[in-house]
């Protein structure tokens, strides 16, 4: 052989030189990988059908295999890597026949693609993708982008750097509401560059803080590299850990673990949260210490104001601090004394099953072994004695049907247990009380009576809620009560609404904020999955850049707006009564509710259809959905095209050969750190779309079979792929940020500004990586 090299490993040389050559030919993508699986695999083949490739596989006919086999050493555990002493013997990289490799592995890639392409489980969760794509796209045609770059510079430009620190703020929000790094990357620098630049900034901090901040949108939730990356990784993770359980001795993974090998998309956006916050801090203190070290290169800059009052700093200390922190600690306080609380008096028919061990022991003496290692000897002994007292007990109470008098009961002290004040009805008055706060702050010296007034109903609703609701009030008349004082508030939230919408900085910002509070607090709180989230957040992108087309043409997008407030009462009536029909407790407020929830849904719809035909007839919707469809079948030709090339290193045993490699290190620590360089070294000529789905499913079984943390895993590789849009030489952001850059910025400047953020993103992964809580704190709080 070559230089001594292996016939896998000069397999595994022509693969990735296949695929690096056809990426750099300037082919697309998505079919330069495919091509280079087909092309690989033929070059491939006719040097092993010349006999010029060959396999020194272990000898498994040799003594010394079957002394290892006979000490209890599994087979799979055996490679040429751990132990190299074993005989060998020179074989064909295909012993077959390379028609019998493809014939062998063509129904294993087939069904692969019908799993993760066409009809498997994660197909649902996938769609996420093309809704999340439409709805950043939707946002970048509708100017937000324009409007956020425009007031924070006038809020942050007169501190030192205070440009930069607005762009790294821009890009956050942006992050979270588009995801987009291309879109978000070419505003951005259309934008802001030239004024940077006109102000006397850095070039390189100014292409630097830009090409940074736009791939925000690769970590920061809803962030289409985690629905990608987690759809692949729930799978590997799974399979992994039940291989890892067999392999000591355990049935399953389940037995092993103590818990389900189970990650989600939607858990790995809580995980990504707090490490795509902390990215943005590190940015804009970079920012921020840059302007104070090198003054003439990140000067003060004061823009021309926009409209507004004038408000005192006593005023904004009263109103935009002490009464809202007051609102906020005043509803957590009554909460942690039980004077806010759920008053569900909902029982379950069904008698509460008893509670299992918290581990599985009846298991062999191999998987005891294993576990106890794994969870501890206390843990073990914890878990004998539970299995014993409910072996004692008879074991594991069942399930039961409850009689009519047990349920009685249960509801009686459901009812004597439910707190004074119900959760929705402080969180809804809370809200618009914070609403009215932030009013009064706005114009300290409107009239204030209409704000006296709406505060004075929310007052009654609590007293209402407290004196006049119980827990087994009924919907209906809990809604007929609620409206006295709702519309009390009512009087005051409208000026509220005026007063805000005369601030620029809570118009431009509020709109977009309610479409992440609304489709990132569904994902968080486990209210539901990404996808049907995604598609709020479409059709919410949908109507705010029609509103904003109407605002533009001067009309007052009364129909988005009503669709809109459809939408909120489709919620509360939701939430509020059982909107299911032919129920025999069905009521006639249940029935009420229902026609109103109907006639809200078909408003909703029709303002919907409305805000496309707006954006159809003002020249938005054509090039959104076609913009949707390019990168959505992008996406999934590369995931096409890389089950072909994988195909191709799994026929000559490509694949199992890295992994044998990786294995081999006693370290898992040291496995994990050898992949995120490899994958640090890759981003350098690979996009994020091709790491993932050509490398994660090689190094996957490896590094998410051992006891990290699947959460912690997956977001340490997701920032680590957000450096392949900052690496030279061929970041795509770079390439993004060059195409709309003025001539005076050279590619150097783009390169030397990139390179003190790409150190930072190091400096990130180090902090989660001395740090995992940081990654897993918010999985752990929330549901």
């Amino acid at each position: 052989m070559p230089f001594g090299l292996d016939g896998v490993e000069v397999g595994l040389i022509i693969v990735f030189l296949c695929l690096f050559g056809g990426i750099m030919s300037g082919f697309p993508v998505a079919f330069a990988i495919a091509g280079a699986g087909v092309i690989s695999f033929g070059i491939i083949a006719a040097l092993d059908s010349a006999g010029l490739l060959l396999h020194a596989a272990i000898d498994t006919s040799s003594a010394e295999y079957a002394q290892l086999i006979a000490e209890g050493v599994r087979r799979d555990a055996i490679s040429v890597f751990r132990y190299p002493e074993l005989p060998r013997v020179e074989e064909a990289l295909f012993p077959q026949g390379w028609e019998q490799a493809v014939d062998r592995n063509l129904a294993f890639i087939v069904n692969r693609m019908n799993e993760r392409v066409i009809a498997g489980a994660s197909i649902e969760t996938l769609l996420a993708v093309l809704m999340f794509v439409m709805m950043g796209i939707t946002l970048e045609r509708s100017k937000i982008a324009n409007d956020l770059l425009t007031t924070m510079a006038r809020v942050f430009g007169p501190l030192p750097g205070g440009l930069a620190v607005s762009i790294v703020i821009v890009g956050a929000f942006l992050a979270a509401s588009t995801g987009i790094v291309g879109a978000t990357v070419v505003t951005m620098g259309l934008l802001a560059l030239p004024t940077m630049l006109r102000n006397n900034y850095s070039p390189e901090l100014a292409t630097g803080v830009i090409a940074a901040s736009g791939t925000l949108g690769q970590i920061i939730p809803p962030s289409i590299v985690i629905v990608l990356l987690g759809t692949l990784a729930g799978d590997i993770y799974s399979t992994a850990q039940e291989s890892r359980a067999q392999l000591v001795g355990c049935s399953d993974a389940l037995t092993y673990l103590g818990e389900p090998a189970v990650v989600s998309v939607g858990t790995l956006f809580q995980a990504a949260l707090l490490p795509g916050i902390l990215l943005a801090l590190l940015y804009g203190a970079y920012a921020f210490g840059f302007a104070l070290l090198n003054p003439a290169k990140a000067p003060p800059v004061n823009l021309d104001s926009g409209n507004g009052s004038v408000i005192s700093k006593d005023d904004a200390l009263i109103w935009f601090l002490l009464v809202p922190g007051a609102i906020i600690l005043g509803g957590i306080g009554l909460a942690m004394v039980d004077v806010i609380g759920t008053q569900s008096v909902s029982v379950s028919s069904f008698s509460q099953a008893g509670e299992q061990a918290s581990l599985r022991t009846n298991v062999s003496e191999a998987c005891q072994a294993a576990m106890i290692e794994l969870h501890g000897q206390a843990a073990w002994d914890l878990a004998v004695a539970q299995q014993a007292a409910i072996n004692e007990a008879g074991g594991v109470q069942l399930a039961r049907e409850l009689t009519a008098e047990e349920l009685e009961s249960a509801r009686s002290v459901a009812v004597l247990g439910a707190a004074p004040i119900g959760t929705g009805v402080a969180v809804l008055f809370l809200g618009l009380g914070l609403v009215l706060a932030v009013a009064r702050g706005i114009n300290p010296i409107a009239d204030g009576k209409p704000l006296a007034i709406g505060a004075a109903g929310i007052g009654l609703a609590f007293l209402i809620d407290w004196l006049l609701i119980a827990a087994n009030t009924s919907s209906g008349t809990t809604f007929v009560l609620m409206a006295v004082p709702l519309g009390i508030t009512m009087v005051g939230i409208w000026p509220a609404f005026a007063r805000l919408a005369q601030n620029e900085l809570l118009a431009v910002v509020f709109p977009p904020l309610v479409l992440i509070v609304a489709v990132l607090g569904s994902i968080l709180g486990g209210i539901t999955n990404p996808t049907p989230a995604a598609a709020l957040g479409a059709g919410g992108a949908i109507m705010l850049a029609a509103y904003r087309k109407l605002k533009d043409e001067n009309k007052t997008g009364s129909m988005i707006l009503l669709a809109s407030l459809a939408l909120v009462v489709m919620l509360l009536f939701g939430v509020n009564f059982d909107l299911r029909m032919g129920l025999e407790t069905t009521t006639t407020a249940d029935v009420i509710a229902s026609v109103i929830a109907q006639l809200a849904y078909h408003a909703a719809f029709i303002g919907l259809l409305y805000a496309c035909w707006v954006l159809f007839r003002t020249g938005v919707l054509g090039p959104v959905v076609r913009e949707t469809a390019k990168v959505t079948s992008m996406v999934f030709t590369i995931l096409i095209g890389s089950q072909l090339l994988n195909l191709v290193l799994i026929s000559f045993g490509g694949e199992h050969y890295i992994q044998d490699f990786l294995r081999s290190f006693d370290n898992e620590l040291k496995v994990f750190l050898i992949v995120m360089l490899v994958l640090f070294i890759l981003g350098f000529v690979l996009d994020f779309l091709e790491i993932i789905y050509i490398v994660i499913p090689i190094v996957g079984p490896v590094i998410y079979g051992g006891t990290f943390d699947p959460k912690w895993v997956t977001i340490m590789i997701a920032v680590n792929l957000q450096t392949s849009f900052l690496t030279p030489p061929f970041g795509f952001a770079l390439f993004y940020l060059r195409g709309v850059a003025p001539k005076e910025v050279t590619t150097g400047h783009i390169y030397r500004g990139v390179i003190p953020f790409v150190l930072i993103q190091v400096a990130g992964l180090a902090l989660l990586w001395s740090f995992p809580s940081i990654v897993t704190i918010v999985p752990n709080l929330l549901p």
